[in-house]
């Protein structure tokens, strides 16, 4: 079976950005993206010398990501990378958010990751190889004022990481959180005025924001080569605003 690696939240932002570079390195790529329209047109534009596919899937439902593992492997190919992209959460105060929607937020964001590592892993652990990588966020490591429910979720991240990392070390499987800071991402505009941007950017060391392709880099680390004595741990992505140990 060819070997190829899902991204899920693989669309566009960050997500898209890593299956630039994988693809760009002549790897195949799954494109998992809520937006079927948006999935395979981000996989048809990777290049005609590209294996790539682009699926529609919500990762908060557990028998959608099944659906998805087995087309790709119905297509012929072998996962044995994994990004854990997709996440969501709107900025608000936490006593302003319905609970339906602090629902879909921890939903989407740790229990998406933990579908799609219960859907992927158990190959990988067999074949005894696997990359896998959670998007976290500095926001769960030090806290965001109107982000409460997303930063939990993202702290959830970390623990689950860290333990998970132990349990399947033995099958030369790692997995590791790649943590951003404030990303310029489609999505950070949709939730941010011009104002909240402005601030964030002000308050950063290094006077920017983050690129999708800042992120991208050091989650293509940990799936290489290079990363494979490292497992259970987190990485910041984010110019120096934040400085956790």
């Amino acid at each position: 079976m060819n070997d190829v690696a899902v991204i899920t939240g693989g669309a566009a932002g960050i997500g898209l950005q890593v299956a630039r570079r994988l693809a760009a390195d002549g790897r195949g790529v799954a494109i998992l993206d809520l937006d079927a329209e948006k999935a395979e047109a981000a996989a048809r534009d990777l290049g005609d010398n590209s294996k790539a596919i682009g699926l529609a899937c919500d990762v908060s439902d557990l028998a959608a990501v099944q659906a998805a593992a087995d087309r790709i492997h119905a297509a012929g190919w072998s996962v044995s990378q994994l990004v854990s992209n997709a996440g969501w959460g709107p900025n608000r105060r936490f006593l302003d958010s319905s609970v339906e929607e602090q629902q879909r937020i921890v939903d989407v964001n740790f229990g998406g990751a933990l579908n799609v590592c219960r859907v992927f892993l158990p190959d990988m652990c067999s074949n005894q190889y696997g990359r896998i990588v959670l998007v976290g966020s500095d926001a769960g490591r030090v806290g965001t004022p109107k982000e409460a429910v997303y930063a939990g979720t993202k702290a959830a991240l970390v623990g689950f990481a860290k333990s998970l990392a132990v349990e399947i070390a033995r099958d030369n499987v790692t997995i590791n959180v790649v943590s951003p800071g404030s990303t310029d991402t489609e999505f950070i505009r949709s939730i941010l005025t011009e104002d909240q941007l402005a601030r964030r950017i002000k308050g950063n060391p290094s006077g920017r924001l983050a690129t999708p392709d800042d992120v991208a880099e050091t989650i293509c680390f940990f799936l290489g080569d290079a990363a494979s004595y490292i497992t259970g741990q987190v990485l910041s992505v984010n110019g120096g605003a934040t400085r956790p140990g």
